[in-house]
């Protein structure tokens, strides 16, 4: 992708080019998968989509979740504006002869207006400079009525003061780590992977096991999750350059500023993935 533009950061992008080559998700077992997928899938319509359903991942990375998708629809598009993160979603989708995939930013997705019968962007425009702008670029190719499914990273409105303290701490972690060179972010992601999300995700779990409530300790999403999903998502929050989160009614609002109506709120983990459909 030669040709620069106005709504993207190309210091994040390489990140995410450099992310998904070291975690390609090879060994993410298909029951992890599949039971991830459910936390974000949990509210789609499936069963309102067309017969012959054609419909796009934007920010499709490592193709993670269209290796789940592809096989229940007629043509899935993955848009990646990551060349690096384009060539292993190709190696794992592979064997799916309905998947087309599209090196591009969502500000260039070469899909016509209103073709698309389905959409989802899950983790990845929150990474875009200007997210309202991105996702109005997403709902621009859907048909009327087709939903989209959203997962931005949120701003801890259902949390705690003392847990969003914790967060702006690992904020500034954040910031440093994601300013160092490729190898040295990579071995610093590993290092809290190891020291951090293994040992608290671990304790939750064993907190559940006794009986106790978990839900607000820091890193219990992850305390049935493998090493493989604590690499990755450790990868992903500290080794990216721009992060942004927003709370569950600045999404609600910025949904329906780009055209989506009916929308709606998955209640659990992870927070928050929101539904809406094109007006």
């Amino acid at each position: 992708m030669t040709q620069h533009f106005s709504n993207t950061d190309r210091a994040t992008i390489a990140a995410f080019g450099d992310e998904w080559a070291r975690h390609d998700q090879a060994d993410l077992s298909d029951t992890e998968r599949a039971r991830i997928f459910d936390d974000y899938f949990a509210i789609f319509p499936w069963e309102s989509l067309p017969k012959e359903a054609e419909g796009f991942d934007m920010g499709c990375g490592s193709g993670r979740w269209a290796q789940v998708v592809a096989p229940h629809v007629a043509v899935l598009n993955c848009i990646d504006p990551a060349q690096e993160a384009l060539k292993v979603a190709q190696s794992n989708l592979a064997r799916q002869g309905n998947v087309r995939f599209h090196h591009a930013p969502s500000e260039a997705a070469p899909l016509a207006p209103a073709s698309q019968d389905f959409g989802y962007s899950l983790g990845v425009l929150h990474h875009i400079p200007d997210t309202q702008s991105a996702l109005r670029d997403c709902t621009a190719l859907l048909k009327p009525g087709a939903p989209f499914l959203l997962y931005l990273y949120y701003r801890f409105d259902n949390r705690p003061a003392w847990f969003r303290a914790i967060w702006k701490a690992s904020e500034l972690l954040r910031r440093l780590i994601c300013g160092l060179p490729p190898k040295s972010r990579g071995l610093a992601c590993e290092a809290i992977a190891l020291t951090v999300y293994w040992p608290l995700s671990r304790l939750a779990g064993l907190l559940e096991m006794l009986g106790l409530p978990v839900h607000n300790l820091p890193l219990a999403y992850y305390r049935d999750k493998s090493l493989v999903t604590l690499r990755t998502d450790a990868r992903d929050r500290f080794g990216t350059p721009l992060e942004q989160r927003f709370t569950k009614a600045e999404i609600a609002a910025m949904m329906e500023r780009c055209g989506l109506c009916d929308i709606r709120f998955s209640n659990s983990a992870p927070f928050w993935v929101a539904l809406g459909r094109k007006v």
